[in-house]
């Protein structure tokens, strides 16, 4: 469980990362919109966890991979920003959050099982 300052920090990195990807985020994936849904920060404050999702990009692997290799730079600008908030600036591993896709699968099976339940009563 995540306590208060981690928290806290999660949401102002959170906040600054979407402003940097809203801003510059075409420089690294042109036409694609991507949103940082979620940030965990480990207790030492010293490793950041961005989960991302892309829209209006087909291979969302490569577009990881493409953040990836500009996370320093991602890195140097998220730490303009807080510079004044932090004593370290965290280090960012980004990673694909994936819920959306879960969650149209999930709709799927149930779909799937209600029109089965809808079959057999009418059977």
């Amino acid at each position: 469980m995540e306590s208060k300052r981690q928290q806290k920090f999660a949401g102002v990195i959170q906040e600054d990362l979407a402003a940097i990807f809203q801003r510059e985020g075409v420089n690294y994936l042109p036409n694609t919109l991507v949103t940082i849904t979620k940030v965990r920060v480990t207790p030492d404050l010293a490793i950041a966890r961005v989960f991302l999702s892309f829209f209006n990009n087909a291979n969302t692997t490569q577009a990881l991979q493409t953040i990836k290799q500009h996370a320093s730079e991602i890195r140097y600008k998220l730490g303009g920003r807080i510079k004044d908030q932090v004593r370290v600036i965290p280090q960012l591993e980004f990673f694909v959050d994936d819920t959306s896709e879960y969650v149209d699968r999930m709709e799927k099976i149930f779909d799937k099982i209600h029109r089965e339940e809808k079959q057999h009563d009418e059977e």
